[in-house]
C-alpha cells in the first residue's frame, strides 16, 4: 500500500511540475486562442450585463486585489455605456501582433485583434501563473483600426 503511496504522490509531482513548465511557454495555439476568447468574452459579457464579479473572480490575485468589481466596473465604462458588445469574436480567430510571448519576468504576452466590423477588437493582454493555470494581470481593449 506505501508503494502505491508514493508511486501516486510521484505522479502527482510530475504532472505539477510539467503545469509549472508548461507555464513558462506559450500555450499551444487552441489553448492561447480559448484564453485570449475566454478572458474577452468574460469581459464582454461584464459590460453588457453590468455585472463584473465574474470577470473579477478569473483574474489573478495581484490584479483580484488591485481591482474590485466595482472598479473594474468603472475603468470599462466606456464599454458599457457605448453598448459595445464584441460576442462575435467567439466564431472568429485572433490575429496576434507580434506573436505571444512568455518575457523575462514569466508574464505571457498576448497582443493582437479580431477582424470585427465595422471597427477591430485590438487587445493587449498579459497573464501569470496563477493557481496553477495562466490569469490576467493586465488587460486593455479598445475598438479601433490598425493591426
Amino acid at each position: 500500500m506505501a508503494a502505491i503511496i508514493r508511486l501516486v504522490t510521484a505522479f502527482v509531482l510530475m504532472l505539477g511540475a510539467s503545469a509549472v513548465q508548461a507555464q513558462n511557454k506559450v500555450p499551444s495555439d487552441r489553448a492561447l486562442e480559448a484564453l485570449v476568447k475566454s478572458s474577452l468574452l468574460t469581459l464582454n459579457d461584464a459590460n453588457v450585463t453590468g455585472n463584473y464579479s465574474v470577470l473579477h473572480a478569473k483574474l489573478s490575485k495581484p490584479f483580484r486585489a488591485q481591482f474590485s468589481p466595482e472598479k473594474l466596473k468603472e475603468t470599462f465604462k466606456e464599454f458599457s455605456q457605448g453598448n459595445a458588445d464584441f460576442d462575435i469574436i467567439a466564431v472568429m480567430k485572433p490575429a496576434y501582433v507580434p506573436p505571444p510571448v512568455v518575457d523575462g519576468d514569466g508574464k505571457l504576452v498576448v497582443k493582437g485583434g479580431f477582424p470585427t466590423e465595422p471597427s477591430r477588437l485590438l487587445f493587449e493582454l498579459e497573464f501569470i501563473p496563477s493557481d496553477g493555470e495562466w490569469k490576467l494581470i493586465r488587460i486593455h481593449v479598445k475598438l479601433g483600426s490598425g493591426s
